[in-house]
């Protein structure tokens, strides 16, 4: 299985801007720019999607494990954060990865839900590839 995305860029780095495009369609021609990168304008930025993988990605693998071990959940609802330093001339993606969980899991308990979800951490793909620091808080609510 390959999935692609494409990125196409016009002009200067802080007056030019781009958009991104997945096979999926999931996103198609979506804008970025030295705006919506490092400032708020509307629009992605790699560090978002990065982010955005790894909560799908942790999430649906949690989802998988709860399955195998006869759990049903309500809602799985992941947050991630990437944080993204100024380094010299640059910037740079710290190697690090905050996930911050929230479940609904009629009849699971506590100590079953850590260990699925600790699970699911070091097994999600992107996790893997991410080769960074993760943090997880994880609360049944």
């Amino acid at each position: 299985m390959i999935r692609k995305a494409k990125a196409v860029w016009q002009g200067a780095g802080r007056a030019g801007s781009g958009n991104l495009t997945t096979d999926s369609g999931a996103l198609a021609q979506t804008p970025y720019s030295f705006g919506t990168r490092f400032e708020n304008e509307r629009g992605a930025n790699p560090e978002e999607l990065i982010a955005a993988a790894h909560a799908g990605c942790f999430t649906m693998a949690l989802a998988f494990l709860l399955q195998n071990a006869g759990f049903t959940p309500t809602e799985l609802a992941t947050e991630a954060a990437v944080t993204l330093d100024p380094e010299g001339q640059g910037f740079r993606i710290i190697r690090r990865s905050a996930l911050t969980l929230r479940a609904q899991v009629p009849q699971l308990d506590e100590a079953t839900f850590a260990r699925l979800a600790s699970e699911a951490e070091r097994s999600c793909p992107v996790s893997k590839v991410l080769n960074a620091a993760i943090t997880l808080d994880a609360k049944l609510i």
